[in-house]
């Protein structure tokens, strides 16, 4: 292993007036730190597209998680899915990224656009073997991986987007890869620019998309560890044991909860100060300043907003702009654990606030460890290592 993770990011929009997306990504991890992307696009759109993409994905990412080969995933699909009525074929396009322990990326693609590779902001060609397997022709390709490369994997739904039922030629695979490479020099995470990329494409369709389009972005990072602090110990005895292993980690630090700050100041034989705020807070209660701490929030009410943008994040992501260029506790814990952190520690204490306890207030113990439970569920589908330790 080495010190490189991957950001994993994804995002579909549905052909017009279809429930459901006839694209399906899934991610698989191996034990040895292994991790396979697949991007399956079935034929056609709406149910029957979604469930030949879905088996595609799931198949093929089982199977390779598993060591088999992309031959055996191959003759496995082709013996497993459903023959469609229409068309008199079992068809689904599928793109797979297989990271080799953060060392080396193995790229299968089979009849979808081909991945674009981005190393230090430019469009990189690479090359690329064809083989023949049960009658289709597939294309193996092996890069070497360096921080910061950026590997984009799409369905046929986004080049030539366009609100005509003619090709789009000044959308071709040639403008998206410069779209991204563009984008790529803000730094912005794997889902970002999977997000804007397909944006752009509903906006191409004028937000009425002729086909499913899905794009799944992965970019190569360094890993950064981080820090949050939720809660005082349920033994105050254990005070000093929790913030000793605390303080002893390497990375940023964030210490959430009024009472946990003030243990933490005690600790540190350092003063709390409070900050004032900085343009709207939509609610959230005002940070507070702790020399050896890197962000001081609020607790239930601000991790509550965290989760809410966590799993809005997961999903169509629309409230990016609002935590991404928040000031407020909320907004500045989702910029380092979202966009920053890859190895998060939680540091969780279990003691009851009494403050908490009266019935007609919204929050009680309960809520404040399903906070923990959700939210880290939640960074670990974003792709990030957790671990949570209770006091």
């Amino acid at each position: 292993m080495n010190d490189l993770c991957a950001d994993i990011g994804f995002k579909s929009i549905n052909h017009a007036g279809e429930e459901l997306c006839g694209d399906h990504v899934d991610v698989a991890s191996k034990e040895d730190g292994s991790t396979i992307i697949v991007l399956a696009d079935g034929l056609g759109s709406g149910v029957q597209a979604s469930i030949l993409s879905t088996l595609t994905s799931k198949i093929i990412s089982t199977m390779m998680a598993a060591d088999l080969s992309i031959e055996d995933c191959v003759s496995t699909i082709a013996a497993t899915l459903p023959v469609t009525g229409k068309h008199g074929v079992a068809y689904s396009t599928f793109t797979i990224i297989n990271l080799v322990r953060n060392h080396t990326a193995e790229l299968i693609q089979y009849d979808n656009p081909e991945v674009i590779f981005i190393r230090d902001g430019d469009v990189t060609d690479y090359p690329m073997t064809e083989m023949n397997i049960e009658g289709k022709k597939i294309y193996r390709s092996t890069i070497r991986l360096q921080e910061g490369d950026i590997f984009v994997a799409m369905s046929d739904g986004c080049p030539h987007a366009s609100a005509d039922i003619m090709y789009n030629n000044d959308w071709k695979r040639e403008d998206i890869a410069q779209f991204v490479a563009d984008m790529s020099l803000t730094g912005y995470t794997a889902k970002v620019l999977c997000t804007m990329l397909v944006d752009e494409c509903d906006k191409l369709y004028g937000y009425h998309p002729l086909d499913d389009a899905t794009a799944a972005v992965v970019r190569i990072r360094k890993r950064v560890p981080m820090n949050i602090l939720f809660g005082p110990p349920a033994d105050p005895d254990d005070c000093n044991k929790m913030m000793s292993l605390f303080f002893s980690k390497e990375g940023k630090r964030i210490v959430c909860g009024g009472t946990t700050a003030s243990i933490a100041a005690k600790y540190l034989r350092k003063p709390l100060k409070a900050k004032a705020p900085q343009g709207a807070t939509g609610g959230i209660p005002p940070i507070s300043e702790l020399e050896g701490v890197d962000l001081v929030t609020e607790g239930v009410v601000t991790m509550s907003r965290v989760l809410e943008y966590a799993q809005d994040y997961l999903q169509a992501n629309e409230t990016y702009e609002e935590w991404n260029y928040g000031h407020d506790g909320a907004s500045r814990i989702c910029q380092l654990l979202f966009e920053e952190a890859t190895d998060i520690n939680f540091y969780v204490g279990r003691a009851m606030n009494p403050a908490h306890q009266n019935p007609d207030l919204p929050i009680n113990f309960n809520i404040k460890m399903n906070i923990v439970k959700e939210l880290a569920s939640c960074l670990e589908r974003m792709g990030k290592r957790i671990r949570v330790s209770y006091f």
